[in-house]
């Protein structure tokens, strides 16, 4: 079989350009910024497979992709069906019209179709309430979606309905004139009342599925988060984060670098005891609550933005899930029936 033959065999599965002002970068560190769930590694073996090209031409790992470049990911298989087929979702569904569709999303729904997550997704419950969803910047198989929260974290969203929609909305987003507050349950006694969080964001070169605060700002996106204590419980503190920016795990990764990991985040160290006692009965305070909110404590409290026909603003607000509630409760009984004040000072 010819050389040809051979690559008329190949499916192309991603294919990026470098912009512009792309400067020489490692194709493997260049596709990871594209590639969420795949890991660096995953990366290398595919280039040592031939697997990653560069303007049509294999390439080791470490070649230095430049502006203009065109990188491919291609393999033997054609790429799994994109089309997103409608479903019919049980969606909690705060707002609809022609143009925007707000959602208080539950907890456990992932927001467009990925690795291992190929329907039953936000975008294909948007399908099935919106036909023609807009498609934005994002690609075909994020229709609809200005912006998005991550899988265990629920509260108020807002998708684009029509392509009007689509185009103030992400224009909103990207000014930073959206108004956004999330209500967050965090391991230790937060020092100050409130307070505000700078610091890049980028991925963690340890650990390319959580992203890293680079204060020096080498890496990463600029990053803004600001924060206010509303109930304090000793071990954990309940705070409300408003967000002047919005990347990716913006509040898990800012609130770890302040050394107060989400509660039961398991990406980012909060599913241990982080503070408390060594007596058992403590332990099994925390496992019980773990298992009461089985997931990151973070809630999508209010949403803000200017409906894109009309110019009115919209503000959306709603209450934190019962989970989040339930844990809440427990470190409200346990605070007023133990002695933690002495416990958490020891």
């Amino acid at each position: 079989m010819s050389q040809q033959e051979e690559k008329d065999e190949l499916y192309v599965h991603h294919r990026f350009v470098a912009d512009a002002g792309q400067g020489p970068l490692r194709v493997d560190k260049f596709l990871t910024n594209f590639l969420f769930d795949t890991s660096r590694s995953r990366i290398q073996k595919a280039a040592e497979a031939k697997a990653v090209h560069v303007n049509g031409n294999p390439v080791k790992s470490n070649y230095k992709v430049k502006a203009g470049d065109t990188v491919e990911v291609v393999l033997n298989e054609p790429p799994r069906d994109s089309t997103i087929v409608p479903q019919a979702l049980d969606l909690d569904i705060l707002y609809r019209d022609e143009h925007v569709i707000v959602i208080n999303k539950q907890p456990g729904l992932v927001c467009h179709p990925g690795h291992g997550n190929y329907e039953g997704t936000l975008v294909h419950g948007l399908a099935h309430l919106a036909e023609n969803l807009p498609v934005g910047k994002q690609g075909e198989e994020r229709p609809g979606l200005v912006h998005r929260l991550d899988k265990n974290t629920s509260g108020v969203m807002v998708a684009a309905a029509s392509e009007l929609g689509m185009a103030h909305l992400a224009k909103q987003f990207f000014d930073r004139t959206t108004s956004r507050e999330y209500v967050a349950l965090v391991w230790g006694n937060v020092e100050e009342e409130e307070g505000t969080i700078e610091g890049h964001i980028g991925r963690s070169v340890k650990d390319r599925l959580q992203m890293a605060v680079f204060p020096d700002g080498s890496e990463g996106k600029h990053a803004v988060t600001h924060y206010k204590v509303l109930q304090r419980f000793g071990y954990v503190t309940l705070i409300s984060c408003r967000l002047e920016t919005g990347r990716t795990h913006q509040i898990r990764a800012h609130m770890r670098y302040l050394g107060h990991p989400l509660f039961n985040d398991e990406r980012y160290g909060g599913d241990k005891i982080l503070k408390g006692t060594a007596f058992s009965k403590y332990k099994q305070f925390i496992t019980n609550c773990f298992k009461a909110c089985p997931r990151h404590a973070l809630h999508a409290k209010k949403l803000g933005f200017v409906h894109p026909a009309t110019g009115e603003l919209m503000e959306f607000e709603t209450v934190i899930p019962e989970d989040m509630a339930e844990v809440i409760r427990k470190f409200e009984s346990y605070t007023t029936t133990s002695n933690w004040e002495k416990e958490s000072e020891e």
